[in-house]
Order: C-alpha cells, then sequence, then structure tokens
C-alpha cells in the first residue's frame, strides 16, 4: 500500500453524486494534503481517547471515512478554505460536533506530532477566500 493511498477511506456504500473536476495535480495534492491532516488528527484524538493500540475504533473510522468524503467532495475545490471557515456547513450536525471535538483535541497537539500539517493548516485558516466563496458568503449574507 502507498503512502497515499493509505489515508483514503474504505467505503461499504456508493454515492451518486459526481466528485468535482479538477484540473490541475496541484489541486488534488491539496486535497490529499488536508485528507492525510484529517486522518492524522482523528488517529490523534482515537489513540487519546478510544484506542491507545492498533487500528482506529470504528466510531472514529466512520467519522474518517465521513470527513475524507466531505473534503474530496468539496464544493470549493481548489481553493477550498478550512472547513470551519466555510460558509456551507456540508457536514450533518452529529458529524460535525464529533469533528469539532477531534479538532479542539488534536489541533494544538498537531504542532508535535506534525508541525508542517499544523502550519499549513493555519495558513488556510487566515488565507483570503476565493471568489467563489466570497459569492457564497455575500449570497447568504443577503437578506431573500
Amino acid at each position: 500500500m502507498t503512502n497515499q493511498t493509505r489515508f483514503l477511506p474504505r467505503l461499504p456504500f456508493v454515492y451518486n453524486r459526481p466528485m468535482p473536476k479538477t484540473e490541475n495535480a496541484n489541486d488534488q495534492k491539496h486535497i490529499l494534503q488536508e485528507q492525510q491532516t484529517v486522518s492524522k488528527m482523528i488517529r490523534l484524538y482515537c489513540r487519546a481517547r478510544h484506542q491507545p493500540k492498533g487500528e482506529l475504533c470504528a466510531e472514529c473510522e466512520q467519522l474518517r471515512a465521513y470527513a475524507l468524503l466531505r473534503i474530496e467532495r468539496c464544493a470549493f475545490q481548489p481553493d477550498k478554505p478550512t472547513c470551519g471557515k466555510c460558509p456551507v456547513h456540508c457536514y450533518r450536525p452529529d458529524m460535525r460536533a464529533r469533528i469539532r471535538a477531534v479538532m479542539r483535541y488534536a489541533g494544538p497537539r498537531m504542532l508535535t506530532v506534525d508541525p508542517i500539517a499544523a502550519v499549513r493548516h493555519l495558513v488556510r485558516t487566515f488565507r483570503k477566500p476565493s471568489a467563489k466563496v466570497r459569492q457564497a458568503i455575500q449570497r447568504q449574507n443577503d437578506p431573500a
């Protein structure tokens, strides 16, 4: 198993939504980096809270697969903001609460586990939103 395919979700079900098309290999690299960062954060959380050794517990594996799918299918790719800054909340409410708990726990600890990924995530957090994201924010703020 290669290093890149190790972090891809193992999903037992099929989704009907088509994947967004990314034209550039660099775009795919950003998606993969974000998926790897989220996987590391979930693994860190699970080892501390649920299973200290071995694979992820079933609940964390389900969250990981869901999060990777959400990243892969994000409408704002390739210039997607971090999920905390996104105007569209594509996570289900229960999964959103779970991923927030993971981020709250694992975020500060990522500086010691994988400082490069942590800094990359911080840079993406403070980056100016793309035109597509700004349009979504404007539509959200306009009174209907």
